[in-house]
């Protein structure tokens, strides 16, 4: 029996699971574009377990998929089909709350937990950990970092990345590297920890952080409202961010999704008539309690209405209206599922650049397939714009699908030639890796190369994602 078939030296590290019914799930993220089961699931409980099974793995000669809450859209966190013999590594029983220390405004935590349950533990503090975004209720802070995860709170608090003050990371030779140092001021060098955050499991795992919190928001105050266009949108943006106020959230909507929310989710409430193109979705938040967040609101979006930058609005006047107004966002993604198959891209162009891209996208993709309907949802205020075709109904999901590269091909290049980027907040994994070959400055390909050949020389380290 050769270490590859031989499974019992990768079960004595940690608990592990071998039946095919078992590792199933482990086969596929959701997308649901990639699948492929791994030879075994291993489930470790620490850091120390993860550093045997990496050394085990390595005897083998086994490649590692780390895992997280399987929430990717890039198939990262899915084996290869094509690849070698490989297990998958989830971090599931990894789910701590190490420390909370509420006078230093940090949380140190393993990377299983949930990004809600580091949330909660914030909360529970009286303090606030500002990453947000649809599946923080299952995705984990590993896979959040190790794609650097963005979300609706971007434009005031940043990327994952801008909340890890340390990590601690298992090397794919069984060594940890323990830098869960909270300074915020650590001038010792090249800062380690940016390697592994966005890596994607190419060259570690993550297996702690240390991470920042903010003060809880004490005063919020959210509005939906109608505008004519894209430039109207970043118009009213101009407009609150020049007054002072404290923005936390600005997503743009087209009218095609807010549709297929009214369409697939029962519980939604569109608060007026779809009758415009675009919509806006703003929140204002302070950790002053009782600041007066409306009056500032109320004018701009006079102004804006009077500018003929705005239309219908609404402010939400209870917690329980603005949850209502977020569900609207938040439920979008399962209700573009449920209507037909659709091809994704993940853009980031400069603010000011979002109107002329947005032009430019829905040109080019009406000329090529002008049978899909254009989805186009995003964090306007940090110029991250989620962009999808979607089939017409009842289009078979393997046709639709195969043209995928071609669609993604053509915003990408729109989004790249606007000086932006074609993965803004999800990741490459497998999906994107086309796109690192052919838009790539490739220097930096050369450069990180050169980085995982150095931490990672056998390439056992989640082979076949994210470097072409």
């Amino acid at each position: 029996m050769s270490p590859l078939d031989d499974l019992s030296a990768l079960s004595a590290c940690c608990p592990a699971l071998t039946a095919p019914a078992d590792i199933e799930p482990y086969a596929r993220d959701w997308s649901g574009r990639y699948a492929h089961p791994p030879r075994a699931v291993l489930r470790p409980g620490s850091a120390e377990e993860v550093a045997a099974a990496l050394r085990a793995c390595a005897a083998a000669g086994l490649a590692v998929v780390p895992a997280g809450g399987r929430t990717g859209l890039c198939g990262g966190a899915v084996p290869r089909a094509d690849g070698p013999p490989a297990v998958v590594l989830s971090l599931e029983r990894m789910n701590r709350i190490r420390a909370v220390d509420a006078r230093d405004f940090s949380i140190t935590v393993d990377a299983g937990c949930t990004v809600r349950a580091v949330q909660e533990a914030a909360a529970a503090a009286g303090r606030l950990f500002p990453l947000s975004f649809g599946a923080e209720g299952s995705a984990q802070i590993g896979g959040a970092l190790s794609t650097n995860a963005g979300g609706i709170r971007t434009i005031r608090w940043g990327n994952a990345r801008d909340l890890v003050l340390g990590l601690e990371v298992v090397l794919p030779d069984g060594r940890v590297l323990n830098d869960l140092r909270r300074v915020r001021k650590d001038n010792t060098g090249y800062a380690l920890r940016h390697l592994f955050i966005g890596g994607e499991g190419t060259l570690g795992v993550i297996t702690g952080a240390a991470l920042k919190l903010a003060p809880a928001l004490r005063a919020r105050e959210t509005a939906f409202l109608a505008v004519p266009s894209p430039a109207a949108a970043l118009a009213l943006l101009d407009r609150l961010s020049s007054n002072g106020a404290e923005l936390i959230g600005f997503e743009l909507i087209g009218r095609w999704p807010l549709e297929l929310v009214r369409r697939h989710a029962p519980r939604a409430r569109l608060p007026f008539a779809l009758e415009s193109p675009w919509y806006v979705l703003l929140e204002l938040g302070t950790a002053a309690a009782g600041a007066d967040l409306r009056t500032p609101l109320e004018g701009a979006l006079a102004a804006a209405v009077e500018a003929g930058e705005a239309g219908e609005a609404v402010i939400a006047e209870s917690e329980e209206q603005r949850a209502a107004l977020w569900y609207l966002r938040e439920i979008m993604p399962e209700c573009n599922r449920a209507e037909a198959p659709s091809v994704s891209a993940d853009t980031s162009v400069p603010v000011s650049a979002v109107p002329s891209f947005l032009a430019e996208v829905e040109a080019a993709l009406a000329a090529r397939w002008p049978e899909g309907k254009l989805i186009a949802v995003g964090h306007a205020g940090d110029g991250n714009v989620h962009i999808a075709l979607q089939a017409p109904r009842g289009t078979p999901r393997e046709a639709w699908h195969r043209d995928a590269e071609a669609i993604e091909d053509t915003v990408n290049r729109i989004a790249v030639a606007h000086g932006g980027s074609f993965s803004a907040e999800h990741g490459i994994g497998q999906s994107k890796r086309h796109a690192m070959a052919a838009l790539r400055d490739p220097v930096a390909l050369d450069l990180m190369r050169a980085i995982k050949a150095a931490l990672d020389p056998r390439g056992l380290m989640n082979p076949g994602k994210m470097l072409p």
